[in-house]
């Protein structure tokens, strides 16, 4: 076994020379020439950073670093104070023997001799020669490497031992560039270990040494760039949540957007779901309590402060479901007195002018987000009518601001607030438009459908927006499509369809919540999509943003022959869209919505794609899904499948239609089902069933299926209907009863005869 420690490295005793120009650089160079050849060990440099320690850290006259403090000259764009740190650290050199021990650990890691046990063995010894010099280790830029690799190798004993001696020191630790990723390495370790409850209350101990300093010196941690990520991380760790998700607030604005407009379903609040571990409840309400309460002396900082913004938003997304703390926190980060803040009366009338103001500032912005989200109910209603009321246009025109009101539209959930909204924003669709400010409109549409209010008021006052009453509604769709060229062109009347140029997002995810709407509302949109061009109507499908709006179409509730009427302009086309990753979607879409002979139109232009589509991602399913081998080699046998199927859908929908049309009419297969839509979970499962049935040669709903006979199922076991699974039990019940019948005579017979023996 090998042995790492005091007395296993006997070359740890031999010093290696170091000049004294050496000793002005603030770390040994020699190491560091020697580490900036490892792969490993490489990270990016802060921005605007100089030298080893990134832009928290700066050296003073004799080389040393002050490690632990925030830039005094900081300054906030809304705030002309500066914020100085409350207490600093003065980081000493890393003599040279102990450099070369770690330095052979390092390197004995690196050749990959070492058993699990050894390793475990080999980093407790070391994390011992650490005691009294954890602070120097942890922030050393090539140290601090292998300082990481201890920790996660080492037994929970140890980290326990590591964190307890560098308690003190662990804020400084925290906020240094390279001591924040030993830091965050121990809370992963930690929270590793918690999958063996008997360590909770040695981890708890530990926890509370840290959390005490961190609340000692709360400001410099969170509104510092390195201290900020550790402490979430620390944050959820107490709450029982993986570290890795401490960036779950740092969302894509796309996926926020995709959920804020029903494109997406919306994730849980707050991490639930994603528990790893019971986490250390009451840990963490000291923790945030006296963070803030330590804070709220200089909450203006924390409200506009980029990475103390994050720590807070942090907390009120942990705080989901835990209102009172709810309704204490945010009246506070709003700036109220705590005195004046009652229950029924949480934001105070005096606040509002500057928090209208704190919005337009990105920090803040964010922040808000965050707040309307968490705020309870009666919190929230008092943030419309208070604090948005009347600063609705004028916020939605900010770059910043505008954000905010997206959430708030996002989130209001009664029809009156809607209401309100309504009458601030819904008049000005064109200047919003105008200004760039298409996220405000397209979260407004989504509201709409979702509340079921001023659906076709928002249809009109779109239109109005990008087609005049003198124009044809041809226009309306690709105006859309291209909502920024249209309203940054200086002579609208004479601008057309730009050729070759991609698609604004923003405006495909507008018109894809329009086709959503019922199709009385949507007649002008229905027109335009219909009345374009060939040529441009195959520009939308191949581009990546344009066809989610076709896809939207056609599973609208337009007409059937209408749908028809958009994908014969594609005709001819439907090979290249199909090597496309975005558009092979499309050609899905298309094949579901065509009657018979235009599916036989676009499988045979597949047909001779066949081995460039099976080497596409989306290729393969395409290939299966519209059968484009059977049809290759048996047509008569496909286009018989498709009769079949054709014949199951209409008698199923004729059979059980849906609640909101009883009527037995279709136009043929798949023509126009939107008029008897069921909901889509069911409608794909019934799809799925009958290309089951019509494969197998069983017809669907065929009285076959209620015979009691099984079928193979897909992972070899059988596969019951329910009708003959009920016939079934009712047989075995049958049975059962039965044998229960001879056994009671049976057992009276056999009695009779005991007692006529006697």
């Amino acid at each position: 076994m090998v042995s790492v420690g005091s007395r296993a490295l006997t070359s740890r005793r031999h010093r290696t020379f170091i000049s004294a120009e050496d000793h002005s650089m603030g770390e040994d160079k020699l190491t560091c020439k020697s580490g900036r050849k490892k792969n490993a060990m490489s990270r990016k440099p802060e921005r605007g950073g100089h030298g080893l320690d990134g832009n928290n850290t700066h050296k003073n006259a004799s080389g040393m670093m002050d490690g632990g403090t925030l830039n005094s000259n900081k300054k906030f764009s809304n705030n002309k104070s500066t914020f100085a740190p409350q207490s600093s650290v003065i980081r000493k050199q890393v003599d040279p023997e102990t450099t070369k021990y770690f330095t052979e650990i390092s390197n004995l890691f690196e050749s990959d001799n070492v058993d699990f046990e050894e390793r475990t063995v080999i980093c407790g010894n070391a994390l011992e020669e650490a005691v009294g010099k954890e602070f120097e280790l942890a922030t050393d830029y090539i140290i601090s490497h292998t300082m990481q690799s201890l920790l996660e190798g080492c037994n929970v004993d140890d980290l326990c031992n590591f964190l307890h001696g560098c308690a003190n020191q662990f804020p400084f630790i925290a906020m240094d560039r390279s001591g924040s990723h030993v830091a965050e390495t121990a809370i992963k370790s930690l929270a590793m270990h918690l999958q063996d409850e008997d360590v909770y209350p040695l981890v708890e101990d530990t926890l509370k040494a840290i959390c005490k300093e961190i609340v000692a010196n709360s400001l410099d941690v969170m509104c510092n760039c390195h201290g900020s990520h550790v402490l979430r991380s620390l944050l959820h760790l107490c709450k029982g949540l993986p570290p890795e998700s401490s960036d779950f607030h740092t969302r894509k604005s796309s996926t926020t957007l995709a959920e804020r407009l029903n494109v997406k379903a919306p994730r849980f609040n707050g991490g639930h779901g994603f528990h790893i571990a019971r986490g250390f409840p009451e840990l963490l309400k000291l923790l945030i309590s006296g963070m803030l309460k330590g804070a709220r002396k200089n909450v203006r900082i924390l409200q506009v402060d980029q990475y103390g913004s994050l720590v807070i938003q942090t907390i009120l997304k942990l705080l989901v479901g835990e209102d009172d703390e709810l309704r204490h926190i945010i009246p506070t980060l709003l700036g109220c007195s705590e005195k004046d803040v009652i229950e029924g009366n949480y934001v105070q009338i005096s606040v509002v002018p500057d928090v209208v103001d704190l919005m337009k500032e990105t920090a803040f912005s964010h922040l808000m987000e965050v707040i309307l989200e968490v705020a309870p109910e009666n919190l929230f209603n008092e943030l419309v009518t208070k604090i948005f009321q009347n600063s609705l246009f004028e916020l939605s025109l900010h770059p910043c601001g505008n954000f905010a009101v997206q959430a708030l539209i996002y989130h209001i959930k009664h029809k009156d607030q809607m209401e309100l909204v309504w009458s601030e924003i819904g008049t000005k669709v064109r200047d919003l438009l105008e200004m760039g400010r298409s996220g405000v409109v397209a979260s407004l549409i989504a509201t709409s459908q979702r509340l079921q209010t001023h659906e076709q008021k928002c249809c009109e006052a779109l239109v109005r927006a990008v087609c005049s009453t003198d124009e044809s509604p041809k226009c309306i769709v690709p105006r859309i499509l291209f909502i920024d060229r249209y309203f940054f062109c200086e002579d609208k009347a004479k601008w057309d369809f730009p050729s070759g140029v991609k698609m604004h997002v923003m405006g495909s995810l507008i018109l894809q919540a329009v086709f959503r709407y019922r199709t009385s509302l949507i007649q002008p949109y229905i027109t335009s999509i219909t009345s374009m061009e060939d040529n441009h109507v195959l520009e939308v499908a191949k581009d990546s943003s344009g066809s989610r709006v076709i896809e939207a179409f056609l599973d609208s509730d337009a007409p059937a022959k209408l749908k028809r009427r958009l994908i014969m302009k594609l005709r001819g086309h439907f090979g290249e869209l199909s090597v496309q990753s975005s558009s092979s979607y499309t050609v899905e879409k298309c094949y579901n919505s065509s009657n018979m002979s235009l599916r036989e139109a676009i499988v045979s232009e597949l047909v001779v794609l066949r081995s460039d589509l099976s080497k596409t991602k989306q290729g393969p399913h395409l290939l299966r899904k519209l059968d484009v081998e059977g049809f290759a080699s048996r047509p008569d046998q496909w286009r018989s499948k498709q009769a079949s199927r054709e014949s199951a859908y209409k008698e199923f929908h004729d059979t059980f239609g849906s609640c909101k049309s009883k009527s037995p009419k279709t136009e043929g297969f798949l023509a126009d089902n939107s008029k008897h839509r069921s909901h889509p979970k069911d409608v794909k499962m019934t799809r799925q069933e009958i290309e089951h049935h019509t494969t197998s040669g069983i017809p669907f709903l065929s009285k076959a299926g209620f015979k009691g006979k099984t079928e193979t199922g897909r992972h070899g076991g059988k596969k019951h209907s329910r009708a003959s699974m009920d016939i079934d039990i009712s047989e075995g019940k049958t049975k059962t009863s039965k044998r229960k019948r001879n056994k009671n005579q049976s057992e009276n017979a056999a009695s009779g005869k005991r007692k006529r023996k006697m």
